[in-house]
């Protein structure tokens, strides 16, 4: 076998149609068009979802649900995380500048996993019960 002699495989390649090149070829006339109507005719276009005047379908059905775009910068941080840093009063400032928080976080709740072993003040941060029970037996405190 050389490079010059491969040929694609049996079946695997076949000619185009080539619609309206008279009637002995079995695509003449209306070129696999169909008969009138819109879409026979030359720039015939709809849009997506058109339904010829129709109400369309996606305005039939009645609308449900609601993602919040909130809810994404709303982040939750854990007792180790927080037995980590090096200060002692935190805030979701402090957060974003060492990095445990992303920059476009809204909110702060800290959730009880982990250990906290150290007096830590939270400024504006929330917490779960367990994780405030868990701050304070430490001897810390939450502000909010």
């Amino acid at each position: 076998m050389e490079l010059n002699t491969i040929k694609p495989a049996v079946g695997a390649k076949h000619a185009p149609k080539r619609v309206g090149r008279g009637i002995g070829s079995g695509l003449g006339k209306t070129a696999t068009r169909g008969h009138k109507g819109q879409k026979s005719r030359a720039g015939g276009f709809h849009k997506v979802g058109f339904e010829g005047g129709q109400m369309p379908l996606q305005r039939r059905l009645p609308k449900r649900g609601f993602k919040s775009l909130t809810n994404a910068r709303n982040v939750e941080i854990r007792l180790s995380d927080l037995q980590a840093l090096p200060v002692d009063e935190i805030d979701l400032l402090t957060l974003k500048q060492s990095g445990l928080v992303d920059i476009h976080a809204l909110s702060v709740k800290v959730i009880l996993s982990g250990a906290l072993s150290r007096k830590v003040v939270l400024k504006g941060i929330g917490a779960t019960k367990g994780a405030k029970a868990a701050i304070e037996a430490a001897g810390g405190s939450i502000a909010e």
